[in-house]
């Protein structure tokens, strides 16, 4: 799968193992590089279901956004890079039919 920033500041940061470190700790950064590696290797989104980091559909006003688990509560925040979004004839997202994605942030969304 192919995965965007959205703009030259966030690719810079988290193609950096350094700046990652430095914004986010070395255990995320360690983790984000790994969520990263892993979802570049998938075809699509559905298939990233099997992945460390648990792959989970946000709701409520994140909805169209997905999170996969860091260290500690944060999570790597990101959406489909296609506009519109390809959806199923339930409405729900089609995870097959993605096969680009936009990196949001990193957060922690709990607190």
């Amino acid at each position: 799968m192919q995965v965007e920033f959205p703009d030259a500041r966030s690719q810079g940061l988290f193609n950096s193992g350094r700046e990652l470190k430095r914004e986010f700790g070395p255990e995320n950064a360690r983790m984000i590089r790994r969520r990263l590696d892993d979802l570049k290797a998938v075809p699509s989104l559905e298939n990233a279901r099997g992945l460390p980091g648990r792959l989970e559909e946000l709701k409520g006003n994140r909805k169209g956004q997905f999170s996969m688990r860091l260290a500690g509560g944060a999570r790597l925040i990101f959406r489909p890079s296609a506009n519109p979004v390809p959806t199923k004839q339930d409405g729900g997202i089609d995870l097959t039919q993605i096969r680009s994605i936009i990196i949001v942030n990193v957060e922690d969304y709990h607190d």
